[in-house]
């Protein structure tokens, strides 16, 4: 009688999640493919183990790419224990002054994230199940400081609303075994019309500096990758056209010789 093969620690892992009810046909994830070429890149060098920094026009689909990619990784056991989606929250400078607890002052927004599992899952409740199995964990970035990540992935969403300092103390967070992904576009800087004058948007410079770190890739999304809608499409080349218009030819827009071709 030939002795039974005993199973690796990644296959008892995953055993145990069936077992628990995690990994079954009633809650599974819908598989999606890249629409476009730069959000084929964007899968592309994630799964190549690169941290991301994903800027550019919106209605592209760089935060349904950035959660779909961590929730294989979390859902697939790949070492990674849950996702931490991290957002700016400008309005809630003066967040104290909100009514309720910490949770109920950031679930409003964590309505956006809460949508798109609901879409990938097909069901109304994903999003209450990840938080339930702690798969997922949503903060905004002012409550950021002091903590550690370790076998995280980390989804920084709205990133060009943050000052440098925001930006610099999230990066910081990163612990053993983890990923980050920033999304933003430097275009919707919702900081601009902030009442506070040290509000100013540290993107830019933040972007110069992770550029230069091996680890990182940066995949710029312009209008060609909208998938949003035709209208959202539309209105984007109607509002870069008046825009173009309207600034003075010395003013130099934002370039940050970011190439979106796999290598």
């Amino acid at each position: 009688m030939s002795k039974q093969r005993r199973l690796t620690t990644k296959e008892k892992r995953r055993q145990q999640r069936e077992n628990n009810g995690t990994l079954n046909s009633k809650f599974s994830m819908r598989q999606i493919r890249p629409i476009t070429q730069t959000q084929e890149d964007m899968f592309y060098e994630y799964r190549n183990g690169k941290n991301i920094a994903a800027i550019g026009t919106a209605g592209t689909g760089k935060t349904m790419c950035a959660l779909y990619l961590a929730l294989q990784d979390v859902l697939s056991d790949e070492g990674y224990d849950q996702i931490v989606i991290i957002r700016s929250a400008v309005q809630t400078r003066e967040q104290g002054f909100m009514p309720g607890t910490q949770a109920q002052k950031e679930a409003v927004y964590a309505i956006p994230y809460a949508d798109i599992t609901r879409d990938l899952f097909g069901r109304g409740d994903a999003w209450e199940i990840l938080i339930q199995k702690r798969q997922i964990k949503f903060m905004t970035s002012s409550f950021v400081r002091g903590l550690t990540f370790d076998n995280s992935i980390i989804v920084v969403d709205e990133c060009q609303s943050m000052t440098y300092h925001e930006l610099d103390s999230i990066i910081t967070r990163v612990g053993e075994s983890s990923k980050i992904i920033f999304c933003g576009d430097t275009r919707q800087d919702d900081l601009a019309g902030s009442r506070n004058r040290n509000d100013v948007s540290g993107l830019v410079s933040f972007i110069n500096v992770i550029k230069s770190i091996p680890s990182f890739e940066l995949v710029q999304f312009g209008v060609e990758d909208i998938v949003r809608s035709g209208l959202v499409k539309e209105y984007i080349i109607a509002k870069d056209k008046q825009e173009k218009q309207q600034k003075p030819m010395s003013k130099v827009t934002h370039n940050f010789g970011l190439s979106s071709a796999i290598a």
